[in-house]
């Protein structure tokens, strides 16, 4: 009746003290369990998970060079890779040229429902480890030069002590990032964002304010109204303004739009600071940057009932099913500490 010499064995043992019916129900249900016991995945099969994330990335790369740098690899590798996981399916999945690579109708299905099943099988690890869920590995972020060297270096602080397996790519760069091509895995942006692609999370806003050097008023009465500056020399921060800039009574609510006129244009928020303490214009720039030079008199706040609208610091990311561990913490301590960083930096200038 049964195929295994042990069920033979384990009938004829415990026959003799049982119902026949009985023994035969429970061997019956022990082979059966035995026989559909799910196999330990092949080397096979996961070898090709690893195809399907190398073909993964070069499709999101947009060349099997940057694949390459993106995976620590060589170009060669990452190509037998993509040839290896087009044998196995039989299908080619990539029209490639000397300059262009395009997915053939086969590979536009293949990467879809690869990135499904890859984001799949990391939200099935990450549910299994649970609490046990450590952040690890790398996190590369893009956070603006003057604000990224400044305010934000205290929370990547209070992260990486927080969890200490995890190191960070800390970019200073202003702009949108490309977050593919570079794999980048979240960026700190200052100002609005535009970009539908991305999910941005609003962390806090950044106060700011007029100044200027004691040497551009000269003997002249400090400036109260916005209509007081309009004829004076002026420095942009081509960012955020450049022809013209606005002010908001911080208690009426009225707002009064000035034309001016720069002597200096940049985007540089520093180079913009350097040169309002030398006396070359007035600027409008975010408080926490002038707080040292206005306690020391090195600049003074010009129509101080005034300022400019705040500007807002998001966190952004890309759109996925599923996010690693270290992302998910990062964005925590980011939403923790970066309201209490800038609105401690407000309250020590006021």
């Amino acid at each position: 009746m049964y195929a295994s010499t042990e069920w033979r064995a384990w009938y004829t043992e415990y026959g003799n003290h049982r119902s026949s019916a009985v023994v035969a129900w429970s061997a019956r249900w022990l082979y059966r369990r035995r026989m559909t016991r799910p196999a330990p995945p092949s080397p096979s099969s996961l070898d090709d998970i690893g195809l399907l994330q190398t073909f993964v990335r070069i499709v999101e790369a947009g060349s099997l060079s940057a694949a390459a740098t993106l995976l620590g690899t060589t170009q060669p590798t990452v190509s037998r890779r993509l040839q290896a996981l087009e044998r196995s399916l039989g299908l080619p999945l990539l029209q490639r040229s000397t300059h262009t690579m395009k997915l053939t109708e086969d590979g536009e299905r293949c990467f879809e429902r690869a990135k499904a099943l890859l984001a799949s099988l990391e939200a099935f690890a990450s549910d299994m480890r649970g609490d046990r869920d450590q952040p690890d590995g790398t996190l590369r972020v893009v956070v603006p030069h003057a604000f990224g060297q400044h305010q934000l270096v205290k929370p990547l602080a209070d992260y990486l002590r927080r969890y200490p397996r995890v190191s960070v790519e800390w970019l200073l760069h202003d702009g949108q990032p490309n977050f593919i091509a570079d794999g980048i895995d979240c960026a700190i942006l200052v100002g609005a964002v535009a970009d539908p692609a991305v999910v941005a999370i609003r962390l806090t806003e950044v106060p700011r304010i007029v100044a200027a050097a004691p040497s551009v008023l000269g003997r002249a009465a400090r400036p109260a109204h916005p209509s007081d500056l309009a004829d004076m020399p002026w420095l942009a921060l081509r960012t955020y303004y450049r022809d013209t800039i606005t002010l908001t009574h911080a208690s009426g609510g009225e707002r009064v739009e000035l034309a001016i006129r720069p002597r200096m244009s940049t985007d540089s928020l520093y180079a913009l600071r350097s040169a309002a303490l030398m006396g070359l214009g007035v600027c409008v720039a975010s408080s926490w940057l002038l707080t040292d030079d206005l306690a020391q008199r090195r600049l003074l706040h010009l129509a101080p009932s005034w300022q400019a609208d705040p500007l807002p610091v998001h966190l952004v990311y890309p759109h996925a099913r599923f996010y690693p561990a270290r992302l998910r913490r990062f964005i925590e301590v980011m939403r923790e500490s970066v309201p209490a960083v800038v609105d401690g930096a407000a309250a020590r200038r006021g």
